[in-house]
């Protein structure tokens, strides 16, 4: 082989090299921003997980809570009733007027 044909070939197998490198930089640099925005949504999903933990009551807490309303609830309801029987008594020894002719 001459001079002239060791540098095509050279040159070809540099140009090729080259051309594979450019490639694979694109590829590397779409990788890249593809990671760049999956972070950026696992971020957020962690914020937004925080904040529905921060804000919202758990099912055992609202279990709790809603006993606790209930309870209260039903002790109104009693005390209704008591003073049901406390306006019949009321009414029941009330002393009979006399009139007078």
């Amino acid at each position: 082989m001459t001079g002239p044909e060791i540098m095509a070939v050279v040159g070809f197998f540099v140009m090729l090299a080259g051309a594979g490198w450019r490639v694979w930089a694109r590829v590397e640099a779409k990788v890249k921003i593809a990671e760049d925005k999956a972070d950026k949504v696992a971020n957020d999903l962690a914020a937004h997980k925080l904040h529905t933990a921060e804000s919202y009551v758990t099912k055992a807490g609202m279990q709790e809570q809603t006993s606790q309303i209930m309870k209260a609830i039903e002790g109104v309801g009693n005390r209704i009733d008591g003073l049901n029987e406390r306006l019949d008594r009321f009414y029941e020894n009330q002393p009979r007027r006399t009139t007078r002719s």
